[in-house]
Parts: C-alpha cells; sequence; structure tokens
C-alpha cells in the first residue's frame, strides 16, 4: 500500500467515517467523491457508530501472500447501525462463536506491515459484543 493512499483514508480506517445524503439522510460508506449531477454540498462527513451485526461470514483458511500469518482468520458482512454493509475482519474471538446476528463494535488492529519502509497500517476490524 503506498502511503499517500493510506494517508487519504484515514478517516474512514481509524475513525469508521462514512457520508450522510444532506437531502434523503441516507447513509453510505466508504466515503466517494460526488456522482455525476452531485456537488460537494449533496454528501456530509459523518461519523457511524461502529456497532453492527454479522451479515454473512466465513473463514480464510488460505490466505492471499501477505496474509499467511493470519490465517485461518474469519471475515465478514456487517451491517452497520446506520445501515451500510462493511466487509471486514474479525478479531478476538473463536470460529465457534460466529453466527449471523451475533452483534459486533469496531475496534482498530494492525492490517499489515510494508516491510523495509516501517509503515505499520491499522485500521478497523470488528469483534462480538457478547
Amino acid at each position: 500500500m503506498e502511503i499517500a493512499r493510506h494517508w487519504r483514508g484515514r478517516a474512514a480506517r481509524y475513525r469508521l467515517e462514512g457520508q450522510r445524503s444532506r437531502s434523503t439522510g441516507e447513509v453510505r460508506f466508504p466515503p466517494q467523491p460526488p456522482a455525476l449531477g452531485e456537488t460537494d454540498e449533496t454528501w456530509e462527513a459523518f461519523a457511524l457508530s461502529g456497532r453492527g451485526e454479522i451479515y454473512s461470514f466465513s473463514v480464510i483458511r488460505q490466505a492471499p501472500d501477505g496474509y499467511e500469518g493470519f490465517a485461518p482468520y474469519p471475515v465478514a458482512l456487517v451491517r452497520l447501525a446506520e445501515g451500510p454493509l462493511v466487509t471486514a475482519q474479525l478479531t478476538d474471538c473463536a470460529e465457534d462463536d460466529l453466527a449471523v446476528g451475533t452483534p459486533v463494535e469496531m475496534v482498530t488492529r494492525k492490517l499489515v506491515d510494508t516491510g523495509e519502509d516501517g509503515v505499520l497500517v491499522y485500521g478497523y476490524k470488528f469483534r462480538p459484543t457478547l
């Protein structure tokens, strides 16, 4: 991951900041640039609560390059309390404890160590709140 791209995404990654439509109240995540016909004023920054529930999940047993040390690890679609679906790794839980509908909360955890340049990239994961 290049450092500049990581820096631009820090609000979404560390604070779970999305956007809310000023006219309809719709919430989206991650933040996006204005679409055709929209202006910079169409959407406003919106801090998501970080709470939600597991909508669907799977366990990755054959991890992609660079993530072998994490395998096996669970990933999930999390339905946030505000509505958006977020894909994220689950943490602080046993595979047997996972089920659709389990309440979860966002936590900040290390995502990757980029190696020689010494950049540690942190971001959001979710853990059960039971």
